[in-house]
C-alpha cells in the first residue's frame, strides 16, 4: 500500500471522519427566500423543541408557499389525529424509503423509528430488510401494503385492502396507510432528486 493510501486509511479501532458535503442542504443553489411569519415561527419551534431545523425544510425555504404546502401535508399527515399511532406512520416512512433507498428519509424517519419505539435493533431492521423483523400481524400487513403500493401501484386490488382490513384496520385507517406512503413516495423522489442531505444531529439520535 502506498504511503498516500495509508494517510486516508483509518487505523483500526479508529472511527473515521464523519463526511462532510460543504455544509449543503442540497445540490441546488436556491437560497432561502422570504419567509411568512408562520414560517419563521414554524422554524423557531424547531429549534426550541429539537434544537435545530431540519433539512427537508430547509430544502424548500427557497419557496415559501411550497415551504408552507409541504409542511401542512406532512404535519396533517404524520401528527393529526389518526387510526394510526405515529410510530406505525414513521414505519411506514422508513420501509418505503427503504425501498426507494432514500438516505434522507432512512436517516431522518430511523431516528424518529428508534426515538418512538425505544428499540433501535427494530429501527435498523425496518431500514434494511422489514421482513427479518419479527413484527404483529398487523404492522406485518401494514408495511407489506406499503411496500406493494411503492413498487407496484397497479397491481394493488381489492385482495390487498381486505388483508388490512382483516388485521384491524378500518377504511379510513387503509386511507391513511396509502396516504402516507405515497406522500413518501413524493419525498423521497424529491429528496433524490436534490441529493437532500440529513442533519448530522441525526445520526446519533436514540442510539
Amino acid at each position: 500500500m502506498k504511503a498516500k493510501e495509508r494517510a486516508h486509511k483509518p487505523e483500526v479501532g479508529v472511527k473515521p471522519a464523519a463526511q462532510e458535503v460543504d455544509g449543503r442542504v442540497t445540490a441546488l443553489a436556491l437560497k432561502e427566500g422570504v419567509l411568512s411569519g408562520e414560517m419563521q415561527a414554524y422554524f423557531a419551534k424547531c429549534d426550541e423543541k429539537i434544537c435545530f431545523v431540519p433539512n427537508v425544510l430547509r430544502a424548500y425555504a427557497h419557496d415559501n408557499q411550497k415551504l408552507e404546502a409541504f409542511a401542512a401535508l406532512y404535519n396533517d399527515l404524520m401528527l393529526a389525529p389518526s387510526g394510526l399511532s405515529k410510530l406505525e406512520r414513521e414505519m411506514i416512512a422508513v420501509v418505503v424509503s427503504s425501498q426507494n433507498r432514500c438516505y434522507y428519509c432512512l436517516t431522518a424517519h430511523g431516528a424518529a423509528v428508534r426515538q418512538l419505539s425505544g428499540d433501535p435493533v427494530l429501527a435498523e431492521m425496518l431500514v434494511q430488510n422489514y421482513r427479518a423483523a419479527e413484527l404483529e400481524p398487523r404492522h406485518r400487513a401494514m408495511l407489506d401494503f406499503a411496500v406493494k403500493l411503492t413498487d407496484a401501484p397497479s397491481t394493488v386490488e381489492e385482495p390487498d385492502r381486505a388483508r388490512l382490513r382483516s388485521a384491524g384496520f378500518s377504511d379510513r385507517d387503509i386511507w391513511d396507510v396509502a396516504a402516507v406512503a405515497s406522500f413518501f413516495n413524493m419525498s423521497n423522489r424529491m429528496a433524490s432528486a436534490v441529493d437532500m442531505r440529513p442533519n448530522r444531529e441525526y445520526h446519533g439520535q436514540a442510539r
